[in-house]
């Protein structure tokens, strides 16, 4: 019998296992922040580990924001910006942010137009 199914905390503890307990990262990184990886940044991260070398190779094809790495590493939010804040600091990954902080009202703006566009699908 698979162990997961009979204590459902296993799946909870694994991703934490994966950041060694750490739930704070090393820089804040915002949620819609995009990542790229180079073709040489993943060959660099197959002796990172597993889950970094995965992101890396997400990474590579196309940026993607950290919601959508969190997404298709399936792993919690929280895991998934620590695991990128280490792999920016190790040059693994290269951050290109949204917008200066200056511009937060237009960045509001631009995320309520979204919103309102998608709500009239």
């Amino acid at each position: 019998m698979d162990r997961r199914r009979e204590d459902p905390r296993g799946a909870l503890v694994r991703p934490y296992a994966v950041t060694r307990g750490r739930t704070e990262p090393r820089q804040d990184i915002a949620l819609e922040a995009v990542m790229t990886a180079s073709p040489t940044a993943v060959a660099e991260s197959r002796f990172a580990g597993h889950d970094k070398h995965r992101i890396a190779t997400i990474c590579e094809g196309r940026p993607q924001s950290l919601a959508e790495i969190a997404a298709y590493t399936r792993v919690p939010l929280g895991v998934a910006r620590v695991l990128v804040a280490d792999m920016v600091a190790e040059g693994l990954l290269t951050l290109h942010t949204a917008a200066p902080a200056e511009a937060y009202e237009e960045r509001m703006e631009l995320l309520e137009r979204v919103l309102s566009g998608l709500r009239r699908l």
